[in-house]
């Protein structure tokens, strides 16, 4: 996710069509299946698809439930926002431990424990470098940063700057770093949306927060027909899917640096930076797409695994038993990679029949991760 930007608004439900019962109010009218609810949120897009019989009621008190969902995700992380938790956070003084909501120290455990487990590929305090790179809230430059500019804000980044207590649920910074959670809250917010729907009965739905997916159920109840989702190719130009996969009871976040790009000197820069560096990717590896009962996860450990490249992050893959799809360049073609636990999950047949290739078998011409 790029950044954030509070554009929630209330924009009804798409699929209206339905007769009016003779004596029956407004809000009792049934609704033809599926109903959608689509909007703005975090700076990209929602759409709520609900397959479940509703109502024109039902359907309006899930929305507005819904919508609380995101709004109160979007307080508690947003950096495009001056009354946000996370702005009041940064600003805090050092040292000095702070009392947070429950879901902001929980997004901030998950961010650090994906951060220790990839070596710091995956880091919320790198915002202040990010906005230098003008893929934040501050304008963008005209030129790409200064060593000098870069090593001044280098300097204080860390995953360690940040000091998490889960049992008092307070946190506090140690160095004046800036935590940006872009990389994770757009999946906090994705759960969050999919638990509401869970609390109020509904069984059947897809939801999409800014491409993070999370399915239940089936898209067509009586034919049984699963929720599938595109894995798109990494190209310009109209979306194209590479691969079309069965979601089942699982969500999956996709990461890649095909999108969102800057050119300056001719040069293209990724808006996807190394913090460990902090500058922008430069490998083959386009996309990752990491499948995980929680979007939070599935969210942050996306992010790190494009960060580190392909061979770095299928080794993390297999370490940390994540189930992934990898698409990398490899001369003229895309070639598509799984994780062992990708295989055990969705079989044999299906990368026989998408013409997948296990991790066993190594990217041709893999040069050294630095330069892949």
């Amino acid at each position: 996710m790029k950044g954030y930007q509070t554009a929630l608004g209330r924009v009804g439900v798409v699929a209206l069509a339905g007769t009016l019962l003779v004596g029956c109010s407004e809000n009792d009218r049934p609704l033809e299946s599926p109903v959608r609810f689509e909007g703005g949120i975090f700076g990209t897009y929602y759409q709520i698809t609900l397959v479940d019989p509703l109502t024109q009621g039902e359907a309006n008190t899930l929305e507005e439930g819904i919508l609380a969902e995101m709004e109160d995700v979007d307080q508690a992380m947003s950096t495009y926002r001056d009354d946000s938790e996370l702005v009041a956070f940064n600003q805090t003084p050092l040292n000095e431990w702070q009392p947070l909501s429950n879901e902001l120290i929980e997004v901030l455990a998950v961010s650090r424990s994906v951060a220790e487990a990839s070596d710091g590929a995956f880091d919320i305090t790198i915002g202040d470098v990010v906005n230098l790179w003008s893929f934040g809230p501050e304008a963008r430059p005209e030129e790409i940063p200064s060593e000098a500019e870069l090593s001044e804000r280098m300097a204080t980044i860390g995953f360690d700057a940040v000091e998490v207590d889960t049992q008092r649920m307070q946190a506090r910074r140690l160095r004046d770093v800036f935590a940006d959670l872009s990389g994770v809250a757009k999946g906090h917010g994705t759960d969050r949306v999919a638990a509401y729907l869970d609390q109020q009965g509904i069984e059947n739905y897809l939801v999409n927060i800014g491409g993070g997916l999370i399915a239940r159920g089936y898209r067509d109840v009586e034919a049984q027909t699963p929720w599938r989702i595109g894995i798109e190719v990494p190209q310009s130009g109209v979306p194209e899917a590479q691969h079309v996969i069965a979601l089942e009871g699982m969500s999956v976040a996709t990461s890649g640096d095909y999108r969102n790009y800057f050119e300056a000197d001719g040069e293209r820069f990724s808006h996807l930076l190394d913090p460990r560096t902090g500058r922008p990717i430069k490998h083959q590896l386009a996309s990752v797409s990491v499948f995980h009962p929680s979007n939070t996860w599935a969210d942050a450990w996306a992010t790190a695994l494009t960060v580190v490249g392909s061979e770095k992050g299928m080794q993390l893959a297999v370490e940390n038993n994540l189930n992934i799809l990898m698409l990398v360049k490899d001369d003229n073609r895309w070639r598509s990679l799984a994780s062992p636990a990708f295989v055990n999950y969705f079989g044999d047949a299906l990368m026989d029949e998408l013409g997948i290739e296990p991790w066993a078998t190594p990217v041709a011409n893999r040069q050294t991760e630095t330069g892949e």
